[in-house]
């Protein structure tokens, strides 16, 4: 990951306020060129700042309202393939690894609690998955953000 300066910074707050604002309003807010924007914008892209450009929605509306966690341990050998068996389940729509007990994190969402339990079989049966563990996510309290921590590392820059 590079450094980021101050200009890097006050970009990535400006969309992290507005991710759907222009080059041209982004220019301006921060009083730089449409050009300078774009410049910055292709290397924060290439050098890997920008995770997804992927709209996040919410699950409900395509029928999908039961939201759980997974805890899955596995046969660590076997992580790799494991993973790639875990991301073709549709079902599984994201997934961390973790250090301590628990290898696997896996957030899925369902229709309702018969198809967590059939998604939950699902993993447990891959080959190398030794265990599962599933909570149900009662509503998300703090959605994802980054604004406070761009705040944190303008302190530092």
């Amino acid at each position: 990951m590079p450094a980021l300066d101050r200009i890097d910074l006050d970009l990535l707050s400006a969309l992290a306020e507005d991710p759907r604002v222009t080059i041209v309003a982004l220019a301006e807010r921060l009083g730089l060129s449409r050009n300078t924007i774009q410049a910055r914008m292709a290397r924060l892209d290439q050098t890997g700042v920008f995770q997804s450009y992927e709209r996040s929605f919410s699950t409900e509306v395509l029928g999908f309202p039961l939201q759980a966690f997974v805890n899955i341990g596995v046969r660590q050998t076997e992580l790799p393939r494991i993973i790639a068996e875990l991301a073709r389940i549709p079902e599984v729509v994201q997934a961390h690894g973790l250090s301590g007990s628990i290898d696997l994190l896996a957030r899925v969402a369902c229709r309702d609690a018969r198809h967590l339990f059939d998604t939950d079989a699902r993993i447990l049966s891959i080959d190398g998955v030794e265990r599962t563990e599933t909570s149900l996510a009662m509503g998300e309290v703090i959605p994802f953000r980054a604004a406070g921590l761009i705040g944190l590392a303008r302190r530092e820059v």
